[in-house]
């Protein structure tokens, strides 16, 4: 069986283990540390840091005040040095002078030949996210199925009423987007008790603004809260009972289109000389307009007109207060068409328009590294570096879907070692501040249910368990915590269960409740850096490090060897003490290291 052990290697990653400046300002002084067990042979270390374009170096040693640090493997020799953070991102890398020759150290990993700079580690010292931002767990509600209020407002003309608890979501084809069950946001301020039971403290809503559809992307006005859902006044609730718990709400923008009812866009067809025309791409020669995915009832907003900038700002920055922060719909697309590609400047001004303490986080479902470490998205929902190798090493062996959110071809089926190289490959193309504020989703509004990508509630624990432990800010959508199926996006889209026992099933929902609380109790498994230690076709090992301690978790999909990792292990979840990791399978354990 083919492994990978990479315990006997030089680590270094972009944790405060690591470096000493988390928010460092242009032209700071910042320590770094690397990390070399004494087998690595390591006689001399160099950084590598580029200025204006240009490679400096500067000469590492050995800090003895750092024996001992970590928690795991305690006679590891520490590296130190200083570079200066010269550009708002400042690459950097090492180089290792070994018995066997020289050797680079990236954020891709270790390598004895050359290598270009796109994997190298990064200083970044644009206005840093929100200081809860990091330690967060997100939990996405779509308004309409999450729970009702007593109130019942009148179905809209455009809507399919069904029965919360007797009418099954019709997956695809007619209905999919009118069909209504009536969620509001009074029905969500009720259950906030299981929201924060879970270890959630913030949340995630899909858009509220009124619309024609259940889904609400294509918005009739920013100006107002959907009256379906109990308008402004039940936002308000919403958000002082959150915020009176200590918690946040994030909403949902459309920056990249709008409704084909909105008022801009209402104004822009009715009149050809309208200053909201340039808001829009209209064809001179026929009048046609350019949509999303060539779905006419979504305008695309041209992000070249300032009357777009103006006004979008202003609606995101109008709903701050309530809001702690947005989610961007589509935000890959925003600003871009053909020639035209504004996002990284649209990017900047919402950010710089928002302020440092709201959060603004892009969706993006395959690489979004060429977007991040600038002064505008903090994080991406990451489907591509998190979700997609998740599923591919976990899928059920009945699993039959037709496409990975958009891949053709179905979920691949791939084992341990290709799961670590895809978590690497997209974690070394972003700095640390970018990787731990992105969400790491296991399923959302737009995908497959987990559990339906599983096919059991085991290997769903375990996917549960690398959301809870890794780096990142793990996002719950309503109802996995249920075990809730579904083969698309629109099917998971399920009214909660509150009144189908049969449809909880209570064994995931407290392991959710076990593993997301321990990661709210250990600093560790919020704030730490991440070593990864053994990887096999069924098995992956990673520590979770601060400076006082190490968590070490083990995951498997498969029973096999036991492994021997030279320290002993107390243990937090499901885990035997001792110095040997068993070879139980499939299992999801967790130690902290002692002694």
């Amino acid at each position: 069986m083919s492994t990978v052990r990479h315990l006997g290697e030089p680590h270094h990653d972009g944790s405060a283990l690591y470096v000493s400046d988390q928010r460092p300002e242009l032209g700071a002084r910042v320590t770094l540390w690397l990390r070399a067990p004494v087998a690595a042979g390591v006689a001399g270390v160099h950084v590598r840091a580029v200025h204006d374009g240009e490679p400096r170096y500067a000469e590492a040693r050995v800090d003895p005040a750092r024996r001992g640090a970590g928690g795991y493997g305690r006679g590891d020799v520490w590296w130190r040095a200083e570079i200066t953070a010269v550009n708002p991102v400042t690459p950097y890398r090492f180089l290792l002078h070994t018995r066997t020759g020289q050797k680079w150290l990236t954020a891709a990993g270790l390598a004895a030949h050359d290598l270009t700079d796109a994997g190298d580690f990064r200083l970044v010292c644009h206005e840093p996210p929100p200081s809860w931002l990091a330690g967060a767990i997100v939990y996405q509600i779509f308004p309409d199925r999450f729970d009702r209020s007593g109130a019942r407002p009148e179905p809209p003309g455009w809507a399919l009423p069904r029965d919360w608890d007797r009418d099954p979501v019709i997956p695809s084809g007619p209905g999919t987007s009118t069909q209504f069950y009536g969620g509001d946001l009074d029905g969500l301020t009720r259950r906030l008790d299981h929201i924060s039971g879970l270890g959630a403290d913030t949340v995630y809503l899909t858009p509220f603004f009124p619309a024609r559809s259940n889904h609400r992307y294509d918005a009739s006005t920013f100006e107002h809260v959907d009256p379906l859902l109990g308008g402004d006044a039940a936002l308000h609730r919403l958000s002082g009972a959150l915020h009176a718990r200590g918690m946040r709400l994030i909403g949902d923008i459309t920056t990249n289109h709008c409704g084909d009812a909105h008022e801009w866009f209402t104004t822009a067809v009715s009149n050809v000389r309208a200053p909201e025309r340039e808001m829009f791409y209209f064809d001179p020669a026929t009048g046609d307009y350019e949509s999303w995915w060539g779905v006419k009832t979504l305008p695309k907003l041209n992000w070249g007109s300032a009357l777009v900038r103006e006004r979008m700002t202003a609606v995101l920055k109008r709903w701050l207060g309530p809001l702690d922060g947005w989610r961007v719909d589509v935000a890959n697309m925003t600003g871009r068409r053909a020639a035209d590609d504004h996002l990284h400047e649209v990017a900047a001004l919402l950010r710089a328009e928002l302020g440092p303490g709201a959060a603004l986080i892009a969706e993006h479902n395959h690489d979004a590294s060429p977007d991040l470490d600038r002064d505008g998205w903090h994080g991406t929902m990451n489907y591509g570096g998190f979700t997609r190798p998740v599923w591919a090493w976990l899928r059920g062996p009945e699993t039959d879907l037709e496409h990975f959110l958009g891949v053709p071809g179905g979920i691949p089926e791939r084992d341990g070692l290709a799961t670590l190289a895809t978590f690497r490959s997209f974690a070394a193309h972003l700095s640390w501040r970018s990787y731990v504020h992105s969400w790491q989703l296991l399923d959302s509004h737009d995908s497959p249910r987990v559990r339906t990508v599983t096919g059991s509630r085991e290997r769903h624990l375990l996917a549960a368990g690398l959301q809870a432990t890794l780096p990142g800010t793990p996002m719950i959508f309503a109802g996995s915590e249920f075990g809730l199926t579904g083969v698309n996006g629109e099917h998971s889209r399920t009214p909660m269960p509150w009144n189908r026992p049969g449809d909880r099933d209570q064994a995931t929902l407290a392991a959710y409740r076990e593993l997301f609380g321990l990661r709210r109790a250990e600093p560790a498994l919020r704030h730490g850096g991440l070593r990864w230690l053994h990887a096999d076709a069924d098995c992956l090992v990673f520590a979770r490090e601060t400076y006082g301690e190490s968590i070490v978790v083990c995951v498997r999909r498969a029973p096999g060897e036991p492994l021997t990792l030279g320290e002993h292990l107390t243990g937090l979840y499901h885990a035997p003490d001792g110095d040997v990791i068993p070879g139980d399978g499939p299992s999801l354990s967790v130690w902290r290291t002692s002694g």
